[in-house]
Parts: C-alpha cells; sequence; structure tokens
C-alpha cells in the first residue's frame, strides 16, 4: 500500500467529527449537559496529555541522554506534576466528580486488582472482567 492509498484508509475509517468541524460542534453541544462540561473537560484532557508528556521528555532526557537528576530536575519535575493536577482538578469539576472520590475509586479499584494488596505480575496481565 502506497501512502495515497492508505490517506485514503485512514479517511474512510476516521469519523465524521474528526474531520467537520460543524459535526464535531454539534456533537459537543449535544453531550454539554448540566452535569457535564466539555469545554472544561476538553481543556482537562489535552492538558492531561499535554503536561504528561512534558512530564516524560524529563524523565527521559534523565533515563537516556543525561540529564543529572538533580534539585533543578527534580523542582521542574515537581512542576510539571503541578500542571497535571491542575489539570486534573479541572477535568473532575468538568464531570462533577469530588476529586476525593476519584482517588477513592482508584482504590478500589486496584485493591479489587491485587488481592492481598500487592502488585502481582498475572493479576496485571489477567484483569477480571470489567476491570478498566
Amino acid at each position: 500500500m502506497n501512502l495515497k492509498d492508505y490517506e485514503e484508509f485512514v479517511s474512510t475509517v476516521t469519523s465524521t467529527e474528526s474531520q467537520n468541524l460543524s459535526h464535531l460542534t454539534r456533537r459537543m453541544s449535544e453531550l454539554d449537559t448540566d452535569e457535564v462540561n466539555i469545554a472544561l473537560l476538553m481543556t482537562g484532557a489535552m492538558g492531561i496529555s499535554s503536561e504528561g508528556g512534558e512530564f516524560a521528555e524529563i524523565v527521559k532526557k534523565a533515563l537516556f541522554q543525561g540529564k543529572p537528576m538533580d534539585d533543578d530536575t527534580i523542582f521542574h519535575l515537581k512542576r510539571e506534576l503541578g500542571d497535571i493536577m491542575w489539570y486534573w482538578i479541572n477535568s473532575c469539576r468538568a464531570l462533577g466528580l469530588d476529586p476525593n472520590d476519584v482517588i477513592k475509586e482508584n482504590v478500589f479499584k486496584l485493591e479489587s486488582r491485587y488481592p492481598g494488596g500487592k502488585f502481582d505480575t498475572y493479576f496485571s496481565e489477567n484483569r477480571k472482567q470489567g476491570d478498566l
């Protein structure tokens, strides 16, 4: 398959909302309710991804490119974690979720996944049905 054929294939398997602003705007309006603030959710989702990438970039440079893991690097990582938290809280706000409940649900999920409360490779790779 050449790149032009691949481009056509990609176009056929891409949603209309991804290719057309008016369809995207209509879908966003459908999803924006009293319970969900789509603009804030988009801000949170894109921000978490972007800031997570910045955090990973620093770790990558330390692991693979000789960047020292010194006080300056740790401070930079701390600031990026703060940015991630800022976007995470906005995502919670967008969905009307109490951040404490999100943490509680995460603990419940992990306790259910790992019987005995310890990491286990088997349970990490072989999850129960419904374990996301």
